[in-house]
């Protein structure tokens, strides 16, 4: 067979997506923080971009209209994308023409900014760091009376200890370390389990509640036995077996369990690095009358503008360099759809959070157990945009309601059928087991099996025993042989 080579024409459509509509999506994902770190990055970036001084800011500006009033939907500016591809783009003096600069601010409702809230401190910069575990037992070293090679044996002792309080090293090791005695290790380790809190550098769960009992006074002989022998059957909850190998009844060993569930298993929780994660909504929820308001959290979002020194260079014409207004127009082009998104994006976020109320008002105005089935498909029809434009917009992003902050994605819910033919949402049936729990007698507590038969007799909810165990645990709530208590 021979081969040649051969020319041919063909014509086909194909989408482009140029870097600004690539630019208008990523936005749409950011939640707050993200979004204002992209904002700062940009205005450090870009010369031509600026952030309006509160001074600078117009009284009562009137708003433009333009296309940008239309949120940005993803599928739908994809789509465009060839067509915006093939016609002319607009040179910069275009753009500058089409545009009020002197009333063009980002759309943000001006509020009065009292000048003590403005110098106050953010309340990051007054807190103070957290004491860790092993700060704290040096300092209680401090002032015992231990010295000499009792003192360096806590020190190593204190300098091996986890993030709980338990001790990683062994006797042998520290003694070898310092060319001490197992037994003298022991006597050192004996004291610095007592240092504050009681029953830290414990080696195991049993010397750490035993150290707590001795220190607290607990002579009871059965609550001591427990500790040192049936922690293992006492951490399944298995109260009767307890007692039949110890010949007591259930009601003894039950009082004995509530002692030591009384006692601190992890020493070191207090004392945990660990930082508290905060969320910072990104939407809010008000209520004024019988109306749902949203407002969007702006704290701290810079409003834009572009430099009137750097469009005076477009405007001098050709007594600038090629290079440097073709610089500038780009840098401009960059500035205006940058804030051209932002825009789109706040109105998109309040569009589709209306939205969410229209289809869950009851959840507003009665709680979680109140909440509907919804799907992305039934926002993207109320308000005219795709689906994955919604899912983009609900990501990552909180809303702070009267029954509390949640993430955009919690008000979507898979439809279960009730046996009356009427549809409830997956979440509202975690909020009736919940319930159930919540009111079961804790001696006797409800096997999934029964919540499920609750649920079906009561709530008219018909779901199998798995479901009730795979909600039951997404919620973290124990299983019935744990949950159960004697007394």
């Amino acid at each position: 067979m021979a081969l040649e080579l051969k020319q041919t024409v063909k014509l086909s459509q194909q989408l482009v997506m140029t870097p600004q509509l690539q630019q208008a999506i990523k936005l749409l994902q950011l939640n707050q923080l993200e979004l204002l770190s992209e904002v700062q990055q940009e205005l450090m970036e870009n010369p031509v971009l600026e952030e309006v001084a509160d001074d600078d800011a117009p009284v009562d500006a009137p708003e433009e209209r333009s296309e940008s009033d239309t949120p940005v939907d993803a599928t739908v500016a994809e789509r465009a994308a060839e067509a915006d591809a093939e016609s002319p783009e607009p040179t910069a003096e275009e753009m500058l023409a089409d545009v009020d600069w002197e009333n063009y601010f980002e759309s943000r409702p001006q509020t009065s900014v009292n000048q003590a809230d403005m110098d106050r401190p953010a309340p990051e910069d007054n807190a103070s760091r957290t004491t860790s575990l092993t700060e704290h037992l040096y300092w209680q070293l401090g002032f015992s009376d231990l010295a000499g090679l009792d003192r360096e044996i806590a020190t190593l002792i204190v300098g091996n200890l986890n993030e709980n309080g338990y001790l990683l090293e062994t006797l042998e090791g520290i003694a070898e370390a310092l060319g001490a005695s197992a037994e003298r290790v022991a006597q050192v380790l004996e004291r610095v389990q007592e240092f504050d809190p009681v029953g830290v550098a414990a080696r195991d769960l049993s010397e750490c509640l035993s150290v707590q009992a001795r220190v607290a006074g607990i002579t009871d002989r059965l609550v001591l036995t427990i500790i040192d022998d049936h922690m293992d059957l006492l951490q399944r909850r298995d109260l009767r077996g307890i007692a039949k190998v110890l010949g007591v009844t259930i009601e003894e060993v039950s009082i004995a369990a509530d002692v030591i569930g009384s006692f601190e298993p992890r020493p070191g929780r207090q004392y945990s690095s660990e930082d508290p994660i905060y969320i910072t909504p990104d939407i809010y929820v008000h209520k004024v009358g019988n109306e749902y308001h949203v407002v969007l959290n702006d704290d701290g979002m810079p409003r834009l503008k572009v430099s009137s020194a750097y469009r005076d260079v477009l405007a001098r014409g050709s007594a600038e360099g090629k290079e440097t207004r073709e610089y500038v127009r780009e840098r401009l082009r960059s500035a205006v759809w940058m804030i051209k998104s932002i825009n789109q994006r706040q109105r998109t976020i309040v569009k589709v959070m209306e939205s969410i109320i229209r289809f869950q008002r009851e959840f507003f105005d009665r709680g979680s157990h109140a909440l509907r089935p919804l799907n992305l498909r039934d926002v993207a029809e109320d308000i005219g945009m795709h689906e994955s434009t919604v899912s983009r917009v609900t990501t990552n992003k909180y809303v702070q309601t009267p029954h509390g902050i949640f993430e955009l994605k919690f008000f979507f819910n898979s439809s279960i059928q009730t046996t009356d033919g009427d549809a409830i949402a997956s979440e509202s049936v975690k909020e009736k087991i919940r319930e159930i729990i919540g009111k079961e007698d804790s001696r006797k507590p409800f096997s999934d099996q029964k919540i499920a038969q609750i649920l079906a007799a009561e709530q008219s909810v018909k779901i199998a025993r798995r479901t009730v165990t795979k909600y039951r645990e997404s919620m973290g709530i124990l299983s019935s042989t744990t949950r159960k208590r004697f007394s």
